[in-house]
């Protein structure tokens, strides 16, 4: 059994040993063993839960600038779970065999990244370098999670994997978006010269449970003004889409991915395409907050206009595709910000 100070003092360099599952009185078998970084964050944390229920030893890591140990806490008792506190930027070191990495350590709404500029990329280019080294020191297989934003503002619509983006590298979202850009040219050097096994998630605009309260994005600020009664903040006009999947659907996009032979980027979201205002009403309907009116203010510099994924690559090569609605995923969502508001 592990207790969080036991769990939390790993961190000084004592590593637990690996989780036997026993098969009858004879037959023993070590579980899989895989790092995940970013572990306290919003889809760290799912993607925690998910290998631990799929019988994984997960190893959990993270610098907590912007995860929370509250959203991992429930696994500290576990015996195939254990944490970190390490930023990945710096060396990376696991010692044992470690089968499979997913690379989710980054700031990733834009309140953080305006805020950690240089973190941000520093995850991103010498975080990703690491763990790709890792890797290819332990013939691991590696999933890196990148994003919807290395299309930038889109010129074509939906965004297909072979469009090559729209990035403005000297603007202010360029921190993120140039992170993810590079993040994805090393990880398929380090393919294509040191045949490391990798995968390239693109993650388009995901909700649910765990997400912050003040994550500065639309959804979670919209649900907690909604519940206090405050004006909702629109951003421009409005009339900007996004494409909002469910962390469930997502994180099952990822497991499909991880386990698929394909290397090349993939698209993983939900191309159901709504405005921004849209999104507005339906949360205040869904709250059933009849006191509170949109206030619309100006759009930030080089917010992306429309976002939809072309899903076409993951429905044939995955069989993957969204299964939870929107309003199916908002009433589930709503309910963990009653919680947390």
């Amino acid at each position: 059994m592990i207790s969080f100070s036991e769990c939390y003092n790993h961190a000084c360099g004592h590593f637990l040993f690996r989780q036997i599952i026993t098969f009858g009185p004879l037959i023993k078998l070590p579980l899989k063993r895989i790092l995940i970084t970013g572990a306290a964050g919003f889809l760290g944390s799912h993607l925690c839960d998910r290998f631990v229920a799929e019988g994984f030893h997960v190893i959990g890591m993270d610098n907590l600038i912007t995860g929370s140990l509250v959203n991992i806490e429930h696994l500290f008792k576990l015996e195939n779970f254990e944490f970190y506190h390490h930023d990945v930027s710096k060396f990376v070191h696991v010692p044992g065999k470690l089968e499979y990495i997913l690379h989710f350590a980054s700031p990733a709404s834009p309140i953080d990244y305006l805020k950690m500029p240089i973190q941000t990329l520093k995850v991103g280019s010498l975080g990703t370098h690491n763990l790709l080294g890792l890797a290819r020191a332990k013939g691991s297989r590696i999933l890196i999670a990148s994003t919807s934003e290395v299309y930038g503002d889109p010129l074509i619509h939906p965004q297909h994997e072979e469009y090559w983006g729209n990035v403005n590298p000297v603007g202010p979202r360029g921190v993120y978006d140039e992170a993810k850009r590079f993040q994805e040219a090393i990880t398929m050097a380090y393919h294509n010269t040191h045949k490391v096994e990798t995968r390239i998630v693109r993650i388009f605009n995901t909700y649910g449970p765990r997400m912050r309260v003040k994550d500065g994005r639309a959804l979670p600020a919209f649900m907690s003004q909604a519940l206090r009664g405050e004006p909702i903040t629109v951003f421009g006009d409005g009339s900007q889409t996004r494409s909002f999947c469910y962390v469930d659907d997502l994180i099952e996009g990822i497991f499909r991915l991880l386990h698929a032979d394909y290397h090349l980027p993939m698209n993983i979201g939900n191309p159901s395409e709504i405005t921004i205002k849209e999104l507005a009403e339906e949360i205040l309907a869904l709250v059933g907050n009849t006191q509170s009116t949109l206030t619309f203010q100006s759009l930030p510099l080089d917010d992306p206009k429309v976002r939809q994924p072309d899903i076409s690559r993951a429905i044939d090569i995955l069989e993957w595709s969204p299964q939870i609605s929107r309003t199916e995923g908002l009433k589930r969502t709503l309910e963990y910000f009653k919680s947390v508001v």
